[in-house]
């Protein structure tokens, strides 16, 4: 099936998860550290219609979206992009508002920020603006953009809790469903920084079939067609792969107990690189060896 929609998912911003400057321009070396190291200018250039795209911020995954929003919209407009709106959904009554869909349905561009991923799913999940966004992905040069919690939640299968320290002790890692833009990977976000490699390592172990898809802070991943993946931002991506393990204890330990794992595979993207979903190959931008 051919995916008309582009997926951009981002690991998080460094300072606090939101560009929480008060003055921007006076401070702009700093702010752009996050979405101008590449992440939000190359939502804007990936847009059928560039700065001129209408942009929708979607602040469901936070518990403060007031101050959340107005961020993400001053780091648009000062790239240009002008046409852009908070769009508020608090509550699922709210996801089948006349208004919030028509809304949705004009949009070129979703940013949904960080929070709690379960408050996407929660809210969102099998409502008329979930229907809405599935089809506009599979069916429009469209684009859904995620970072954190909003990243976490694009996949069909998500992590939404896990201590870091304790990952590899069977039963730590809970995963439920998420918004279903992508299949067959499970995503991970802050991921260097918070040191949750852990948590990819048990998601994948209980589904080999998995790629987990670790994601560091100011870095991201531009997915088009669901199938090939190009690393974006200033930092690294991890890739956990699965299909190779030869043996583990998962099923004979009990719950809290360590968890063995015999040849996992992993990845580490940087920017530029790319890797195929179908294929499992991945390319270096600047290999050693060419």
């Amino acid at each position: 099936m051919n995916i008309l929609g582009k997926l951009i998912i981002i690991g998080g911003a460094v300072d606090k998860g939101s560009f929480t400057e008060t003055n921007l321009d006076k401070n702009a070396a700093n702010n752009l550290n996050f979405f101008e190291a590449g992440i939000l200018k190359r939502i804007i250039n990936e847009s059928k219609h560039k700065e001129k795209s209408r942009i929708e911020i979607i602040t469901t995954a936070s518990v403060i979206p007031k101050e959340i929003g107005p961020e993400y919209v001053k780091a648009f407009e000062y790239l240009n992009a002008k046409n852009v709106d908070i769009l508020t959904i608090e509550r699922r009554e709210q996801a089948a508002d006349e208004e919030v869909l028509a809304r949705l349905k004009a949009a070129d561009i979703v940013m949904f920020t960080g929070g709690d991923q379960l408050r996407l799913s929660s809210i969102l999940g099998g409502t008329p603006f979930h229907d809405i966004l599935l089809d506009k992905y599979h069916n429009e040069e469209f684009i859904y953009a995620g970072t954190s919690a909003g990243a976490a939640a694009a996949s069909n299968n998500m992590i939404y809790q896990g201590s870091s320290s304790e990952a590899l002790l069977k039963g730590e890692v809970k995963i439920s469903s998420g918004l279903g833009l992508i299949d067959g990977v499970i995503i991970d976000t802050h991921f260097v920084q918070r040191g949750r490699i852990g948590r990819l390592f048990q998601a994948v172990v209980g589904n080999p079939r998995i790629l987990g898809i670790g994601l560091g802070e100011d870095t991201g991943l531009l997915i088009t067609n669901n199938r090939e993946m190009e690393a974006i931002g200033s930092g690294l991506v991890i890739l956990v792969d699965g299909r190779e393990i030869k043996d583990t204890n998962l099923t004979k330990v009990e719950l809290g107990q360590p968890i063995s794992i015999s040849h996992l595979v992993t990845h580490v993207m940087s920017k530029f690189d790319t890797y195929n979903l179908e294929t499992h190959k991945m390319h270096i931008q600047s290999s050693h060896y060419l």
